[in-house]
């Protein structure tokens, strides 16, 4: 740790501070414009939804490539040249985005803008790294979980604030988290102290601790972790239909605009927090590990099945508890994952583990995208709307089929 930071606990304080809130405005800026971004490339085909459909899936998996390469380029980046630099940057870079954004003409500059923000919006990492080098190993679970907070509070406002925004303008949203990045970049610029003094930087930028695909290639060392890691990959894709599909099926099903999108959302948010802090320990400590798993993938199963039948705005509604328990399965599969292998590779397996969550982020919205655009355009071999949820809830199935093969209960659980 840097011993400056660790005799001085109100600079520390504050840098942690700044930590937070560098991630909260990342997740703000992705949740701001989650009900207005597929309207914005609706208006640039024309009102073709079954186009705009397919435009958003490229977003999103051009989104989810750039930030797979640029988060392992950023942290070994903060390695050889500091913390405060990596993030500093990343935060100027996504203010200036969003204005480029906010003032984009067509398609193509809009894509271009959401490749800049990629690759400015992947300091996730470096942030992680900033914690460890400031905060003592006892004190560390507490800090990842403000991280943890930050995402869940991010969630929650964001889509409320775009939605919000969005009933007056568009574009509104895309200047707000512009406002937002920049002000946090002078406040970082001001506040913010470097974390790794410079004997304790690499000596060189290494390329190969900035490659993506190396740490997949232990999962298959350890063949249980290597079926828990498929149930990962399945759920982190289906969870893409949301992202992918959910603004433009609710304004061509239930005529939603970006308000009633942005509430929705919230409520998802909120739902999930619940779920998390309140329901996961209580019932992991009644069911066990193996039993909550395959309990959450069974209600994720029912609670998209019940989207994809459900022909009016409340019965939709209907589905968002029953889908919210699925969030008992992620932390129960962790816990299964790390019991699994010794602390000597835990870091390499969780980094491998948020590859195949990246590499999710690429297939899932190009997939659901096009699946929605297939059956509710003009040449539909049927009309279903609701054939990306079904889809999902097919992943999800066989998600639990993996689980129920490979999750294997701890000694003396049920």
């Amino acid at each position: 740790m840097d011993s400056s930071l660790q005799q001085r606990p109100g600079a520390r304080r504050a840098a942690l501070a700044f930590i937070f809130v560098t991630v909260l405005i990342d997740i703000l800026s992705f949740g701001v414009i989650i009900p207005v971004l597929p309207h914005l490339v609706e208006q640039f085909t024309g009102g073709d939804i079954a186009s705009a459909a397919r435009w958003v899936g490229v977003f999103g998996m051009v989104f989810a490539a750039v930030q797979f390469v640029s988060t392992p380029v950023q942290g070994a980046l903060s390695d050889r040249y500091g913390r405060r630099p990596v993030i500093l940057i990343s935060c100027l870079g996504l203010g200036l985005d969003f204005v480029f954004m906010a003032l984009a003409s067509s398609l193509p500059m809009l894509l271009v803008g959401r490749i800049i923000s990629g690759i400015a919006s992947a300091s996730y990492t470096t942030a992680n790294a900033y914690i460890a080098d400031v905060t003592p190993p006892e004190q560390r679970a507490k800090s990842y979980g403000m991280i943890g907070a930050a995402f869940g509070l991010g969630f929650v406002i964001g889509p409320m604030i775009g939605g919000w925004l969005g009933g007056i303008d568009l574009r509104l949203p895309f200047w707000f988290a512009a406002g937002l990045a920049l002000l946090n970049f002078l406040y970082g610029w001001f506040v913010l102290p470097e974390s790794l003094p410079p004997e304790r930087r690499s000596a060189r930028f290494d390329a190969s601790h900035a490659n993506p695909f190396g740490a997949l290639r232990l999962l298959r060392s350890y063949p249980q972790v290597f079926g828990l890691a498929a149930v990962v990959l399945l759920a982190n894709l289906a969870h893409y239909v949301y992202p992918s599909v959910f603004v433009l099926f609710a304004d061509y099903r239930y005529g939603w605009g970006p308000r009633e999108v942005g509430w929705v959302l919230a409520c998802v948010g909120v739902l999930s927090i619940v779920v998390n802090a309140g329901l996961v320990g209580r019932t992991v400590r009644a069911l066990g590990e193996r039993r909550t798993l395959l309990l959450g993938l069974a209600c994720g199963v029912l609670g998209f099945a019940v989207y994809g039948m459900a022909d009016s705005g409340w019965m939709f509604m209907l589905g968002l508890p029953i889908s919210a328990l699925w969030a008992l399965a992620a932390p129960s599969t962790q816990a299964l994952i790390t019991r699994e292998v010794g602390p000597e590779v835990q870091g390499r397996i969780q980094g491998a583990l948020m590859s195949l969550v990246s590499l999710a982020g690429i297939v899932g919205p190009l997939l659901f995208a096009n699946v929605f655009a297939l059956f509710v355009g003009t040449d539909a071999p049927a009309h279903l709307p609701g054939a990306p949820w079904y889809l999902a809830a097919l992943l999800l199935g066989c998600a639990w089929v993996v689980g129920w093969r490979y999750a294997r209960p701890a000694e003396g659980s049920l």
